[in-house]
């Protein structure tokens, strides 16, 4: 089985989850004997992690930003379902020229390279991807890891982004959700049907053995503060605002307890500005984008975790706090909430509650110590080997012949 797969991102060229994912993808399907060849919209080091990549525009420097896939305030003259527009080199181009510079180039590599079907992932390759099935003829499978009404916590969409989604959707042979949570957005918002669409979770990535850990954060912990993290992107999506009024309520009855936002995003001066309005900037500290073995040693320092999103497709943060026995705190309104069992969940508004669910956590050593060892335990069930397993399967059947 040969896969086509188009992808925006890659680590360590990655901005979020997304590009996490696909390694991980890539690597269960290498197990499950997929030979994937991964084409990303410009040359960046990979690190030997792909055994075949292809680059859109070789000679496009690494320094094209992927943070933009993240901002929900894209702006645009009103897509039209043409690639007449998108000539030369994407330098120079907005998002969107470059989203349909990119599926030009897309048809043109599918015409070359063999294979048996074509994956894309997120609606930055979905125009890639169907101009890759024009080109070849074979089964398009699209991985949505996200939609736009997550981007917009369930707000009103950017039509453009919109109509770029739905026209993936109903011209895919199948489409992949990342969780049940996913796909009834994709039935209830889109309109497709919910036989088209399989779920396969996202599962953990094993993360880089730990650094020291930012000075700043290590400096609190010595002094006795109890750490609470909240990762991910200052968006809407990612509700960090509700985190901030909740941290409000703790500091009342725990005032040694810091919180920690490591992130960046459009809401990060909006974020500063509530935390001093809540009389609490003293208690938060802001470390911007953090990856890697900071990363890895950030959940190590931490005394508790959080993901208060809006709207969550899936949730791969939680999962690794939880390899790393850190106890945690989710919304509901995500996918990871589906197989995650031994943590708090919440509904993402109900700040009373999580400020509930953490004053546990920080009061009571016995909880922490019986949610860390449970946590820890759980996180071993899951693995990218099975997820390959199960997307193999999916690509057998959109490649296999209709009987009768």
């Amino acid at each position: 089985m040969r896969v086509l797969m188009f992808g925006w991102e890659f680590p360590p060229h990655n901005a979020g989850g997304l590009g996490v994912a696909c390694k991980g993808i890539v690597q269960g399907l290498t197990e499950a004997g997929v030979d994937v060849t991964f084409v990303l919209p410009q040359r960046m080091d990979v690190g030997g992690v792909l055994k075949r990549v292809r680059f859109a525009d070789p000679d496009a420097p690494a320094s094209v930003s992927v943070e933009m896939l993240y901002n929900p305030y894209l702006t645009s003259k009103r897509y039209r379902a043409s690639l007449r527009f998108a000539r030369g080199s994407h330098h120079g181009m907005s998002l969107f020229g470059r989203v349909l510079w990119y599926a030009k180039q897309a048809g043109r590599i599918a015409a070359r390279e063999p294979h048996d079907v074509i994956h894309a992932h997120d609606w930055l390759t979905f125009l890639a991807g169907i101009e890759a099935k024009k080109a070849s003829g074979k089964p398009l499978v699209l991985h949505v890891h996200a939609t736009e009404f997550d981007r917009t916590g369930q707000g009103l969409p950017n039509q453009d982004v919109y109509e770029i989604e739905k026209l993936g959707m109903e011209t895919a042979d199948r489409i992949v959700a990342v969780s049940e949570f996913t796909k009834r957005i994709i039935v209830d918002r889109y309109g497709i049907p919910a036989d088209k669409i399989s779920v396969v979770h996202n599962v953990l990535e094993e993360l880089e053995p730990p650094s020291a850990g930012p000075q700043h954060v290590r400096d609190l912990k010595a002094a006795g503060k109890k750490i609470v993290l909240f990762l991910g992107r200052l968006t809407i999506q990612k509700g960090p605002d509700y985190y901030l009024r909740a941290a409000k309520k703790v500091l009342e009855y725990r005032p040694e307890a810091h919180f920690v936002i490591a992130g960046s995003g459009d809401m990060e001066d909006q974020m500063k500005r509530l935390a001093h309005d809540l009389g609490i900037a003293d208690h938060v500290s802001f470390l911007g984008f953090v990856r890697g073995a900071d990363l890895t040693a950030l959940y190590a320092l931490a005394d508790a975790f959080v993901m208060p999103s809006v709207s969550e497709p899936f949730g791969l943060t939680c999962l690794e706090a939880q390899s790393q026995g850190l106890p945690s705190v989710i919304s509901r309104q995500s996918g990871v909430s589906e197989v995650a069992r031994h943590c708090f969940k919440i509904d993402f508004w109900d700040v009373d509650d999580m400020a509930s669910k953490l004053l546990s956590i920080l009061e009571y050593p016995a909880i922490k110590e019986v949610m860390s060892a449970e946590a820890s335990r759980e996180s071993r069930r899951f693995g990218w080997v099975d997820a390959g397993r199960r997307l193999r399967r999916v690509y057998d059947e959109v490649t296999s012949p209709p009987h009768g």
